[in-house]
């Protein structure tokens, strides 16, 4: 039961990363900490609807 997610940058708002997600392991909201080409730097990225 994977599910697309779209991932958005917690400090600018961008949605960059697309990404799969088993809801029946993780039914939280997935947070992950990616690169951020808009602050050239990693930053935390958290899953929306």
């Amino acid at each position: 039961m994977s599910a697309n997610i779209i991932l958005a940058c917690e400090e600018t708002g961008e949605r960059c990363y697309l990404t799969k997600k088993n809801k029946r392991n993780t039914p939280s909201r997935l947070r992950l900490h990616k690169y951020s080409p808009k602050l050239r730097r990693r930053a935390w990225f958290l899953e929306t609807k």
